[in-house]
């Protein structure tokens, strides 16, 4: 088969094309992406001469259309977006012009090109939040309510996807994703942030709702659910991919600090941002039931994996901290 990833020297997208080379070694893949600031084409080193690389923006049509067709493009799946909260804050315009108006071109071009699958990938955050203390999950049908301009960027993006295929047959299906983590993660994150700056004993930057929670994923296990949903989802549906583990802000804080055996005082609470999301949890039983998708990490082996991982590579990330756009140490919205 022959798929284009695009997004793939991102985190998400450079994992989920380490694990395809590895699961279907005769297939043709091709990364298409921007190298944004968080892109960075290192994140393939080791598979390099297995793929075919082409630096374009998902919003340059006619330079997507004929890379699509170039490569006989048989598979999109689109990894690419501008996906940190905090710079959506500080910067919208470019989280609507990539999220929303990049996916209208490729999702275009991939009309054009007559392929026959787009795969979206999404988030958990269009849905919104849900109170600490609820007992609730966003399911597939739960509806849309975005509360920052990330997340409402994604969620133009999906009502795109869906578009394409109800007006114009374009063969797609979409899976939304609780939080990542694992290996080549940019260090702006929250969990790369705290194992980096925990490494050299600078503080561990914790918004003042230190209780909030996130459902926690491995990237290897999202790779393999797409897997599942190229290979035996239905067009034109929607998957949950989550684990089921919530783990809050200062519950991720306290294992950094005791796998690298720092003190607590490294932890340091910092004024939440604006729309700071409470919760997220996602049913994920549509996907496991259908096609009997199960997560392979638990959250203790694979977290320790992940911080050993920063702790075993800092010359790739100690470079990428210079990249970040946003300090967590302090908001102030011009309103």
């Amino acid at each position: 088969m022959n798929i284009l990833v695009t997004g793939g020297a991102g985190f998400i997208g450079s994992n989920f094309v380490r694990y395809w080379l590895a699961h279907h070694p005769n297939d043709s893949v091709v990364v298409l992406d921007a190298l944004t600031y968080a892109g960075y084409i290192e994140s393939l080193d080791d598979v390099r001469e297995k793929i075919d690389f082409v630096h374009a923006d998902i919003a340059d049509l006619e330079k997507v259309t004929n890379t699509l067709l170039e490569k006989e493009t048989e598979v999109v799946v689109n990894f690419a977006a501008e996906s940190h909260n905090s710079l959506a804050v500080l910067d919208p315009h470019r989280f609507f012009q990539t999220n929303v108006i990049g996916t209208q071109q490729i999702l275009e071009a991939s009309r054009r090109a007559k392929i026959d699958r787009f795969h979206h990938v999404s988030t958990c955050e269009v849905y919104g939040d849900l109170d600490l203390d609820s007992t609730d999950a966003f399911r597939e049908d739960s509806p849309y309510l975005p509360r920052t301009p990330y997340n409402a960027s994604k969620a133009g993006a999906d009502h795109a996807v869906r578009a394409y295929y109800y007006t114009y047959d374009l063969p797609i299906t979409i899976t939304n994703c609780s939080n990542n983590y694992g290996p080549y993660q940019f260090p702006e994150k929250v969990i790369p942030l705290f194992v980096t700056n925990a490494l050299d004993d600078k503080p561990l930057p914790l918004y003042a709702s230190t209780q909030n929670r996130r459902e926690w994923l491995h990237v290897l296990d999202h790779a393999s659910a797409i897997e599942a949903v190229l290979e035996r989802g239905r067009v034109g549906e929607t998957y949950h991919v989550g684990s089921g583990i919530e783990k809050s802000i200062e519950e991720i804080a306290d294992v950094v600090l005791s796998e690298l055996n720092k003190p607590s005082e490294l932890k340091t609470i910092v004024p939440d941002r604006p729309s700071h999301d409470r919760r997220y949890l996602l049913d994920s039983s549509k996907l496991r039931n259908e096609l009997s998708w199960r997560p392979s990490y638990d959250f203790e082996s694979g977290i320790k994996e992940t911080v050993k991982w920063y702790s075993d590579n800092r010359d790739w990330w100690e470079r990428l901290k210079e990249r970040a756009p946003v300090k967590e140490d302090g908001w102030r919205v011009d309103r």
